[in-house]
């Protein structure tokens, strides 16, 4: 899978949050809804060519839909999130958020508890 740019990631959100979508549809929903036309039908084109949406033809008409979904997509840049700034350790990452007082004791019991119930439902 392949990392998308700002745009890109911009476009595909709307896309995964209409499930399907024409590039008419797409635009006045972007952060920047000024964007040309033209720019957005190119930005899906190249998430086509990446593979996260394909599209059905009506005519000259193209409705795209997502391959790649929200969440697959949310685990691989995790991952590699992980494995770059924390040297592929999720303990690390966990350890960055209580050292920089982001997580509380409450956090931290809500997790093992979630750990927990992961560990009893496999």
């Amino acid at each position: 899978m392949k990392r998308l740019t700002k745009r890109e990631e911009e476009v595909m959100s709307v896309i995964w949050d209409m499930g399907r979508a024409l590039v008419n549809d797409i635009t006045p929903r972007l952060p920047i809804p000024d964007l040309p036309y033209t720019t957005v039908s190119s930005i899906v084109r190249i998430l086509e060519m990446k593979g996260f949406v394909d599209h059905k033809s009506y005519g000259r008409t193209h409705e795209y839909f997502p391959v790649i979904s929200k969440e697959e997509y949310r685990n691989f840049q995790m991952k590699s999130f992980v494995k770059k700034y924390f040297d592929s350790s999720y303990q690390n990452v966990v350890s960055y958020f209580v050292n920089e007082q982001k997580l509380t004791t409450d956090d931290l019991k809500s997790l093992i508890e979630i750990i927990e119930k992961k560990q009893d439902n496999e």
